[in-house]
């Protein structure tokens, strides 16, 4: 039987997060977005209101949230009291029969792969083509880019964003509320949040490291 959906988000990550629940079979009910200047449909499914007006569905449907930013979707998944999530798998993706779990309201697109042993947290994202071996932990709202690889036993903190197209070796720890950029090639445990870059990715400069010089 297939599953009612609201998407929480009416983007162009709505609109791909949309298009992976009908591929799964399910049934895009519509959006919820605090944007009110959005016109009453978007890419053919109507805006229901804000997010605010999730409870007027909350015994008609599942919930997806699907906005890139970790702190906003931490922020509306502890809105969203009591709802049922629903968590979206591309039927093209390719997911390991062994030991995987993977949690409520986790987005995982088409041509991503998550290998044998690997732990998926809530509200996480795995984007397009991205990589996911085996034995990873992913805590919650963690994001995994477009075409971006984690080789093995790869630990990734909450909220951490790795950009599009970067590289994680084997065997690393990558610490919460970091920003991987794109094509970055990590190669060492990271032990303190900010944003990396570069080949080896290096910790960028902050305002506040330099008052502290």
């Amino acid at each position: 039987m297939s599953e009612k959906v609201i998407v929480i988000g009416a983007s162009g990550h709505g609109k791909v997060v949309a298009d992976a629940i009908q591929k799964a079979g399910d049934v895009v009910l519509g959006f919820l977005d605090d944007n009110e200047a959005l016109p009453k449909f978007f890419v053919g499914f109507p805006l229901l209101g804000t997010v605010a007006d999730f409870e007027a569905y909350r015994h008609d449907a599942r919930f997806i949230i699907a906005v890139g930013n970790a702190a906003i979707r931490e922020r509306i998944a502890k809105q969203l009291t009591g709802v049922a999530w629903y968590t979206a798998i591309h039927p093209a993706a390719t997911i390991a029969n062994l030991d995987v779990r993977i949690g409520e309201g986790t987005v995982i697109l088409a041509n991503a792969v998550v290998n044998a042993g690997s732990v998926i947290g809530k509200h996480c994202i795995i984007n397009t083509s991205a990589v996911v071996e085996h034995d990873n932990f992913l805590e919650d709202y963690a994001h995994v880019s477009v075409g971006a690889k984690l080789a093995g036993t790869v630990r990734v903190g909450k909220a951490t964003w790795i950009g599009i197209g970067a590289s994680v070796r084997n065997n690393l720890t990558i610490c919460d509320n970091c920003m991987i950029g794109a094509g970055a090639v990590v190669v060492k445990e990271i032990l303190h949040a900010g944003t990396y870059v570069g080949c080896p990715a290096k910790r960028l400069r902050s305002d506040y490291d330099m008052e502290k010089k």
